[in-house]
């Protein structure tokens, strides 16, 4: 068995070491010696089995241990794909002895593994690894001679259309692949592929976009790919060759919708031609390399029968929510992060009567529903100068003037809630938006917050009492461990007491406790409350069930 040790600024190692234990920490006796403030001459203990299995245990010095990133006080078993952290120092015990070019490429490459959690999804063996190394290596080798040689050749690829462009890449490599492949192992063919897709296309992102099952990516430097399947996430095999061919097909992605990322612009919000949303971070500010992250949207479109078909509601809540659209009910879709806000919010757009007018405004256009009189608004950043930026809330200020029926915000999260809000008070009932929050009532609180974003000097009291008049309705949603996402409280805003805003539930979930934490079932419940709005109704007159809210009626039990 080998030790392979990984240091800032220095070249990793291997350390040929037998079964038993061995210290790690700053004293002469140590396997593995580190330095560092907190460090203790005998900082950790390493337990070898024969099987290459190996456990980890801090021995109570200050700075602690980490393995995956996570700081622990013991663990195992663990494996070659887990790593443990002490310090500056990664280390990883592994069966077969990495080559010094491999530790090389990996310490050029920049990613700090550490940080990462161990999935079983990606069952790779030294021998795996050591040759998606070489396939990498030759990548990048053949991806700057093609550069170099398009500057050579002054050729004009702006001008040139994909194919063309694919061609004339096609022709430069050809006499050059055979060689790199020979090197690396692996067949032309493969290689010339993997180099054409990631300087001209979206590389390794190629494969995972068209998987149908896969809603999110998250790329976390070159080398480190993970995706989100099922509502959980597992580590894809796919990487890039480095830096340079992900900085490329970050630059392929923003480009065409007239965005910018540099060091002047290091943050970017864009899209690509599906609709998916893209988040790009580069260095300084992503310290291991480029992080994309695609937030991706299935090709046909949720609708209401699909949310009853996932569990995501139930028939009575499903109707309860149909009602409020169509009576204009202010409406806000609460939530974490991936917990499927956007898709309620879709849906319930899809819900607004064929006659009116709506008006849509995000900052990446997602909303995708079919209304005949729809205006879908998308904010821009500033150019390089520094002009031209249009924000969410000069967008809500400039619907006011579109003669819009309904406004849709995709998400508040600043100084536009003000602007919202006036806007629901002031003739456009039953718009909708979303907003990040843990509960009903922690959304309120938010609120709050976002409405003094905005600069207007306001007492808190007006600030609820405008929340109250202009909210009718919460919906949360939540996304539990098995992945699956419910609403789990439908909340009504029914005015303000003694300076505190007053909500009751209409519907929630309850959850049912499982011995194991991944499984998650329960029910739908109505909470008894008969919503204010239907007590209106039926004293006009109109035809309204009230049975659905009655405590007695509960849906039947839904699991994971």
């Amino acid at each position: 068995m080998f030790l392979h040790i990984s240091r800032k600024s220095q070249s990793p190692e291997c350390l040929p070491v037998s079964q038993g234990l061995h210290w790690i920490g700053s004293g002469n006796d140590c396997a593995v010696k580190v330095a560092g403030v907190g460090i203790g001459l005998r900082h950790a203990r390493l337990d070898l089995a024969v099987d290459g299995k190996f456990g980890v245990v801090d021995l109570g010095s200050p700075a602690g241990i980490r393995v995956n990133g996570e700081r622990v006080v013991t663990a195992g078993p663990l494996g070659e794909r887990d790593i443990v952290s002490c310090g500056d120092t990664d280390i990883r015990v592994l069966a077969v002895a990495a080559t010094h070019k491999e530790a090389a490429s990996s310490e050029k490459n920049a990613v700090n593994e550490s940080s990462v959690k161990s999935f079983e999804s990606l069952p790779l063996s030294p021998k795996e690894m050591r040759r998606a190394s070489r396939l990498l290596e030759a990548a990048r080798h053949l991806h700057e001679s093609l550069l170099t040689e398009l500057d050579l050749r002054r050729q004009d690829v702006a001008s040139m259309a994909d194919t063309e462009l694919r061609e004339l890449a096609t022709r430069i490599l050809e006499p050059l692949v055979d060689a790199e492949a020979a090197d690396a192992g692996v067949s032309g063919s493969a290689l010339l592929r993997l180099v054409l897709d990631e300087a001209l296309g979206l590389g390794p992102l190629e494969t995972l976009l068209a998987d149908e099952d896969i809603r999110e990516i998250m790329v976390n430097g070159p080398q480190i790919i993970f995706v989100e399947r099922g509502g959980r996430l597992e580590r894809a095999s796919a990487r890039f060759s480095g830096e340079v061919a992900l900085r490329g097909v970050v630059e392929r992605i923003v480009s065409p919708l007239g965005r910018r990322i540099d060091d002047a612009s290091p943050m970017v919000d864009a899209r690509l031609p599906d609709g998916s949303r893209v988040n790009v971070v580069i260095p300084p500010l992503a310290v291991h390399g480029t992080s994309v992250t695609i937030r991706r949207f299935g090709r046909e479109r949720i609708g209401a029968q699909d949310l009853l078909r996932y569990g995501s509601l139930n028939e009575d809540m499903l109707e309860f929510l149909r009602v409020c659209v169509r009576c204009r009910r202010n409406i806000l879709v609460s939530g974490g992060t991936g917990s499927g806000k956007t898709t309620l919010l879709n849906v319930l757009s899809s819900l607004i009567p064929a006659g009116e007018r709506v008006v849509t405004i995000e900052d990446s256009a997602e909303l995708a529903f079919d209304h005949p009189n729809l205006v879908a608004l998308e904010t821009r950043p500033r150019n390089i100068e520094g002009r031209g930026e249009v924000t969410i809330r000069d967008l809500v200020r400039n619907s006011l003037r579109m003669r819009p029926d309904r406004i849709v915000v995709g998400e508040c999260r600043g100084g536009e809630t003000l602007d919202m809000l006036q806007a629901m008070n002031t003739g456009h009932d039953g718009s909708l938006s979303t907003v990040h929050a843990n509960s009903p009532r922690e959304l309120l609180s938010r609120l709050e917050v976002m409405v003094l974003m905005s600069g207007v000097e306001l007492p808190v009291a007006a600030i609820r009492e405008q929340i109250a008049n202009s909210v009718h309705l919460v919906v949360h949603q939540a996304r539990f461990p098995s992945g699956k996402r419910r609403i789990t409280r439908v909340t009504e805003i029914v005015g303000v007491v003694g300076g505190t805003i007053q909500t009751q539930d209409i519907f929630r979930f309850e959850s049912t406790v499982e011995a194991d934490p991944t499984i998650d079932s329960g029910r739908f419940v109505a909470c008894g409350h008969i919503p204010q709005f239907y007590e209106e109704l039926a004293r006009r007159g109109a035809a309204v069930d009230l049975t659905p809210f009655s405590s007695d009626v509960a849906a039947a039990r839904v699991g994971s």
